[in-house]
């Protein structure tokens, strides 16, 4: 009798007996997952970690004793795991350190789930399952002090990442940034790499879900020397700020510099999408535009990437030696949209070269 696909082996970390044991339920319902440990500390989790083998984590952050930034950071210096982190939306304080966990090495953050008669319960459930059952497939590496932990990850043909070395005679006017999977570490890492004076605003989309943004936007304005805010729709993108696009919203450049965020469909199943971005860039700059596309899954960005390359302009791709998840640079190279395909600890250099085209190169 044949049998069917292995089930994902989910480890639950999670301290409140109450949630520990909604989780439980919620996964359990999926035919695809199926519960291994269920702990309710840090220290639990990493004495069960060996005999659990989970292939991806549940991690709540607050928990008595070691919390889970801090667990996090152990099981990816010892044992890594894909984890996604359970966060409560509200809390400033626990979305910051979800953040700083994203940092660690965790891949996605996800809302913490409350009784079954809430509503959106459902939602969040299934949002849930979808992200531990995607996380799984994530390969995840050690992690060890920053730039030993790359150059520890490339591979043959991976040192095929180029920089152009023509100029380009247009003064970029913006500059627009996305990621997914990874992504929150990765803006972090290009952004907080430009100078406080960087002459250009700065449009980001970050694919994650809608009641983390306004934290997120937070959390970057606290970690990068550029002031970060939520797009506002109407207002004027002005040089040396940074602009998210808000959840569940889209985020386009529009004539003379000016922001619209709007609910139009999603496009390719996302909303806030990098190509809908991507794309005003190309109709509103051209030229004068920047677009750079890190790490995450899907294709989302690739077709705007390459709209916004046809126009002359600078397009930029992570190289899949730093990118958590390659499947969104991967896709922009496969059409040949990048102009630029580079490792993430040299994309800031790169941006800042673009700024300033009598410098470029």
């Amino acid at each position: 009798m044949l049998e069917g696909p292995a089930r994902v082996r989910v480890m639950i970390v999670e301290d409140s007996l109450v949630v520990r044991q909604l989780l439980t339920h919620i996964v359990g319902r999926d035919a695809r997952l199926e519960v291994v440990a269920a702990v309710a500390s840090g220290e639990a989790a990493l004495a069960a970690i060996s005999d659990a083998r989970p292939d991806v984590i549940s991690m709540d952050i607050r928990l008595p004793g070691i919390d889970g930034l801090e667990t996090t950071r152990r099981i990816m210096a010892d044992r890594p795991t894909p984890i996604v982190v359970i966060a409560d939306s509200v809390e400033d304080s626990s979305l910051g350190i979800s953040m700083n966990a994203l940092r660690a090495g965790a891949l996605s953050v996800v809302e913490k789930p409350v009784a079954t008669t809430n509503a959106g319960y459902d939602a969040v459930a299934a949002e849930i399952c979808t992200q531990l059952r995607i996380m799984a497939e994530v390969s995840v590496i050690r992690r060890r002090p920053i730039g030993s932990e790359w150059s520890k990850r490339r591979v043959a043909g991976s040192d095929a990442s180029f920089e152009p070395s023509g100029r380009t005679s247009e003064r970029p006017v913006v500059a627009a940034i996305a990621a997914s999977t990874g992504g929150p570490p990765a803006l972090a890492r290009v952004i907080g790499a430009l100078p406080a004076d960087f002459p250009l605003p700065v449009l980001v989309v970050q694919h994650m879900g809608a009641a983390f943004m306004e934290g997120f936007a937070s959390w970057l304005n606290g970690v990068v020397p550029l002031p970060v805010s939520l797009a506002r729709d109407g207002i004027r993108a002005e040089p040396g700020r940074v602009y998210v696009a808000p959840g569940d919203r889209h985020l386009e450049l529009g004539p003379g510099l000016g922001l619209r965020v709007s609910n139009a469909p999603p496009v390719g199943g996302q909303r806030p999408a990098a190509t809908v971005l991507f794309r005003s860039v190309a109709r509103h700059a051209g030229p004068r535009g920047i677009g750079l596309l890190l790490t995450g899954m899907g294709e989302d960005g690739a077709a705007g990437l390459l709209d916004l390359y046809r126009t002359g302009a600078s397009t930029v791709a992570e190289d899949e030696s730093t990118a958590v998840v390659f499947g969104m640079p991967a896709a922009a190279i496969r059409l040949s949209a990048a102009r630029a395909v580079l490792p993430l600890d040299r994309i800031a250099a790169h941006l800042i070269r673009l700024a300033q085209p009598d410098t470029a190169s």
